[in-house]
């Protein structure tokens, strides 16, 4: 129909960011297009410049690859979509979370400038750089003896995910770089800044990983005491805050040259990769959790209070939608470490079978796993390769696979890092409703509801049913539809969700007999998860300061 409208959702991932046009009305996709980046993520040489080595726990990216999306991937989706560019009304943006930039005042990144070129602080660091552990554990140090009044909001702890500690390593370690930069920029904001001209920040990153509590950040006294010339740390980080769903600005000329959209369009205030799922999954309601299931896992779920849950990785007032309490947790490596296992640890003879039978590893080995009895491989698991997220929010532990004997095959390995990675899962949902956060539904959205047999797991291991998104893009559709509300199409996020939304109500159900064989293993897996994380055993620090050594760093 000639009056049909539509909107633009840009979704920027680890490793790709992908454009979809979707029909205002119904959340019908009309067209999508993946542009990958060039430099993908940097973690071991600086490939932007000269592939100089990194220093371990280094996850750097380069941000004119986020320009390139906007570049070929919005234009080609237009293209697939069949839509004229004057009936898109809206856009809307995601980007990974905490993963911030070096700015000058017009935005413009320090990487990109020829005499920084070679400074790795210069670079965006990605959400999952975790060098500023020190500076993490030095700002959660400083706040318990001053009391600081935001720190239960965090689970009483931080990552060295979030903002602050990036922030305080860069001034630790390359001053310079600190002192030339005027702005130190998420880039949930910085790709709206690009679009726009206009520097808004989000409510939502703005809260979640920024400490940005009852509408101001940390004291300046609280920044000088981390260092007292680090007090000036604040200026860094102030702009406008806005709110999900609201406009930030419209599409600049420049803007609209790269992206074939109309000088004009309205844009929304950007958001949180996971977060934006919420929306597109009908998951906006109290109580309903939604499970971004993707690389790394993020839950989100929203509540009618405050409550300060231990662990947690934030609650932020209107950090999922206006008008309620919104709560995060997650898991640092849920498809990475799947994708790891069979990077390295699998023999020729599985490559082989997989490939005659032309299905991938991963599906190889979840049928073999799934032909076992629960608990038969005599394995249990702790899925902290990349460091815990949520309860425990630290990044030097590190994975376990306990049991393992001389008839120990990959496919029983595989099956306890699935399961290991349900119980984290389990243990994350306990500690909300323990704590007085009610979950009525858990929807699952991302990659890993590809594997079936995985989905029936964490149903059986949470005793939760598990509705899934109906559709593949549940980031980008999310996006579109905060910038239909941004557009004035819809009244608020609840309603272009009910119109918009995509979802299968209760797709697996708990099946009791496997819970109660699951619930064993959990005993299991508790136990190991609070000696090695709760200070009963530090072996996983000592081997991380062996290999620090080791290195030379």
């Amino acid at each position: 129909m000639s009056d049909e409208k539509y909107v633009c959702g840009i979704d920027y991932g680890t490793l790709s960011g992908r454009a979809i046009i979707v029909r205002v009305s119904d959340g019908k996709e009309m067209g999508t297009a993946v542009h990958e980046y060039r430099h993908a993520v940097m973690d071991r040489v600086l490939s932007a410049h000269k592939d100089e080595p990194l220093p371990p726990e280094f996850a750097l990216q380069y941000p004119e690859d986020y320009i390139e999306v906007l570049k070929i991937a919005i234009p080609e989706a237009i293209r697939n979509s069949g839509v004229k560019p004057e009936d898109i009304v809206g856009v809307g943006t995601d980007f990974t979370s905490a993963t911030v930039m070096p700015t000058d005042e017009n935005g413009w990144p320090l990487c990109q400038r020829q005499e920084y070129a070679d400074r790795p602080h210069a670079y965006v660091k990605l959400w999952k750089h975790h060098g500023g552990q020190a500076e993490a554990d030095q700002i959660i140090e400083v706040a318990r003896k001053r009391g600081e009044s935001w720190l239960p909001r965090y689970g009483d702890t931080l990552s060295s995910e979030f903002m602050l500690p990036k922030l305080l390593e860069t001034f630790h370690k390359d001053r310079e770089i600190y002192d030339k930069m005027v702005y130190f920029v998420d880039a949930v904001d910085w790709i709206v800044w690009q679009l726009t001209g206009n520097y808004v920040r989000s409510a939502g990153a703005t809260g979640y990983k920024a400490l940005y509590q009852d509408g101001k950040f940390p004291s300046r006294d609280f920044f000088a005491d981390l260092d007292p010339e680090f007090a000036g740390a604040l200026d860094k980080l102030e702009a406008p805050v806005g709110q999900l769903g609201d406009k930030a600005g419209e599409i600049t000329e420049e803007a609209a040259a790269w992206t074939g959209l109309k000088a004009g369009t309205p844009v929304s205030v950007g958001n949180i990769d996971a977060h934006v799922a919420t929306p597109a999954v009908q998951g906006v309601e109290n109580g309903q959790l939604t499970a971004s299931l993707g690389t790394s896992a993020v839950y989100v779920v929203s509540g009618p209070e405050l409550r300060e849950v231990p662990g947690m990785f934030g609650v932020v007032d209107g950090g999922l939608v206006k008008g309620a309490w919104g709560f995060e947790a997650g898991q640092s490596a849920v498809g990475d470490i799947f994708a790891w296992f069979v990077k390295n640890c699998v023999p020729p003879s599985y490559h082989d079978e997989a490939a005659g039978r032309g299905i991938s590893l991963h599906q190889l080995l979840t049928e073999k796993a799934e032909k076992q009895n629960i608990g038969e491989h005599g394995l249990v698991a702790i899925d902290w390769h990349n460091g815990n997220r949520s309860i425990l929010v630290d990044t030097n532990l590190s994975g376990l696979i306990l049991g393992q004997t001389l008839t120990t095959t990959p496919e029983d390995q595989y099956r306890a890092l699935l399961e290991a990675t349900a119980f984290g899962f389990r243990t994350i949902i306990e500690s909300f409703t323990s704590n007085g956060v009610e979950i009525t539904e858990v929807i699952a959205a991302g990659g890993l509801l590809k594997n079936k047999f995985l989905m029936q797991m964490y149903s059986d291991v949470t005793r939760k049913p598990l509705s899934v998104a109906d559709t593949g893009y549940a980031g980008s559709l999310g996006s579109a539809i905060h910038g239909a509300v941004a557009a004035g199409v819809y009244p608020n996020v609840h309603a272009a969700a009910a119109a918009m939304g995509k979802k299968i109500p209760n797709v697996y159900t708990p099946n009791e007999e496997a819970s109660v064989q699951y619930d064993k293993l959990y005993a299991e897996y508790k136990e190991l998860h609070d000696y090695f994380g709760r200070g009963g055993n530090k072996v996983m620090y000592r081997l991380k300061d062996i290999k620090r050594q080791a290195m030379g760093h």
